[in-house]
């Protein structure tokens, strides 16, 4: 079951990149995995093949700017993001799919539910932070996408902000696109999160790891609480904030049961 690469006509000449992961049978719901802040689909990889054996048919969209995707214009926005999700289903499947955000993703596949509901048929929330994250992870995130700092300095900041103990936090050394942070994280602020925090039209699995730093054990039901019986919660264990990197097949478990449920 290999791989395919799809590149999509967008706005003004843009284009935007998709790899997919087609299952060989094609009732399982299909799902959009999107990458975390500054990484790409490749990340998602492991996971996307794992929801494959499943049946799952997987898109995996290059961010703008990475991949064969054009590089994000000034006006870069959730917005922009969310269409060229809508677009990706629109084109490639045809029919709703689960949209599932590796936490800064998840921005984008709430935002996809809020604007296009017509293309979105649930929402998984992958080691989302808690709506106020704890001070200096923002700060660690910068120190582990910095290939100019030590190695030694980068490897900590990846064990503090996104492995659990015991996994080796060097894998996600590499891979890293800090060029577009600036431009993401100015996206990430448009619309404003108390625009699509307290609203969802699908249901939403909300797929946390057991020691992740930027979602605290007192914030397991915060989206439960606002959203109500719309949302599942799950805990994966032994797992941080890189959660599909470190337990693909338990995060292709969890997404794939609670597919046919929901």
């Amino acid at each position: 079951m290999g791989t395919a690469s799809q590149l999509l006509p967008r706005e003004a000449g843009a284009w935007l990149e998709v790899l997919v992961d087609e299952a060989a049978a094609g009732a399982a719901p299909a799902f959009v995995l999107l990458p975390s802040s500054q990484r790409d689909a490749h990340d998602l990889q492991a996971l996307a093949k794992a929801l494959q054996r499943r049946g799952h048919t997987v898109l995996r969209p290059l961010p703008r700017g990475m991949g064969r995707s054009s590089a994000p214009g000034p006006d870069l926005s959730l917005h922009t993001l969310a269409a060229d999700v809508a677009c990706a289903i629109e084109r490639l499947l045809g029919r709703p799919a689960i949209v599932a955000g590796h936490a800064f993703g998840h921005f984008i596949a709430r935002v996809a539910d809020l604007e296009h509901p017509r293309w979105v048929c649930g929402v998984a929330v992958i080691a989302g932070a808690a709506r106020v994250f704890p001070k200096g992870l923002a700060q660690a995130l910068d120190v582990a996408a910095d290939p100019e700092r030590p190695r030694q300095e980068r490897v900590a900041a990846l064990q503090h902000a996104f492995f659990a103990p015991g996994h080796d936090a060097s894998a996600w050394l590499e891979g890293w696109h800090p060029h577009l942070a600036a431009a993401y994280r100015r996206a990430g602020s448009m619309p404003a999160k108390d625009l699509w925090w307290p609203v969802s039209h699908a249901p939403v699995l909300d797929l946390q790891a057991a020691h992740d730093p930027w979602r605290p054990p007192g914030t397991r039901d915060e989206l439960r609480e606002v959203l109500g019986d719309k949302v599942t919660v799950h805990v994966v264990p032994d797992a941080s904030h890189a959660l599909p990197a470190e337990q693909p097949e338990a995060v292709a478990h969890a997404l794939s049961d609670w597919a046919v449920r929901a």
